[in-house]
């Protein structure tokens, strides 16, 4: 039996028969996270890394939307680590997926360096410098850059791949060029790239980006994505590719 601890709730993610435990009153999954994992591309036997795992729900999602052979989650904050360590024991997916409490920064946090073939990262997006409400608080070191920046993430998915191997991110328009920038820093070239509309008349206001370590340059702009048909109301797309 998972132990359910106060404040905490058990979600039905409507996939699988994939549950996940989350607090309400920490920092629960969103659609950032969903649509990275329909977006990543992971082959049958491949090892992933997912960084900023939070929750674990890109882990839980890649167990059942691939046929990665191991998949690891590195979760800095220790209560947010062990809530997604009980969802993993909770959908029974131990040992094939793994979360780990640990700073990315740390060299062997998440394995030897060129050893792994798929990293994903959903990081935190406001800059250093932003107003940040409380630096204790999960959503705000989630969302802010507290104790990682971009460059700090970028670094590491560079040191974990393989040469060939892939990374994707799910990050904030405004802040674009400063990812790819960053990726081409540490050897990676941005190949795949879709704009994410919350409305068809709206801006976009996320970018999935798909970059191959030694990869030469050449970056494919994917067909935008618009997620909602009108307010409340999932846009086929959303529906039929992610299954949200």
């Amino acid at each position: 039996m998972i132990e359910q601890r106060p404040g905490e709730r058990i979600d039905d993610l409507q996939r699988s028969r994939l549950q996940i435990i989350q607090n309400p009153s920490g920092f629960c999954f969103g659609m950032d996270a969903v649509l990275l994992s329909g977006f990543v591309t992971v082959k049958p036997g491949e090892f992933v890394v997912d960084l900023c795992s939070g929750s674990g729900i890109i882990p839980l999602l890649l167990s059942a939307k691939t046929k990665a052979k191991r998949i690891i989650g590195i979760e800095l904050q220790k209560e947010m680590a062990d809530m997604a360590t009980r969802s993993v024991e909770l959908n029974h997916l131990s040992p094939r997926v793994e979360i780990r409490c640990a700073d990315l920064r740390d060299r062997g946090a998440a394995g030897e360096s060129g050893m792994i073939d798929v990293v994903t990262c959903n990081p935190p997006y406001m800059a250093v410098g932003g107003a940040i409400r409380n630096p204790d608080d999960a959503k705000a070191i989630a969302r802010h850059e507290i104790y990682c920046t971009l460059e700090d993430t970028v670094r590491e998915t560079g040191r974990l791949l393989k040469n060939g191997g892939r990374c994707a991110y799910v990050y904030r328009p405004n802040r674009l060029i400063e990812l790819i920038s960053a990726l081409r820093r540490f050897q990676m070239e941005p190949k795949r790239m879709k704009l994410v509309h919350p409305f068809l008349n709206r801006e976009a206001n996320m970018v999935l980006l798909e970059a191959v370590k030694g990869g030469r340059a050449a970056l494919r702009v994917e067909a935008p994505l618009v997620v909602f048909q009108r307010p409340g109301v999932y846009s086929d797309e959303i529906r039929d590719i992610y299954g949200y």
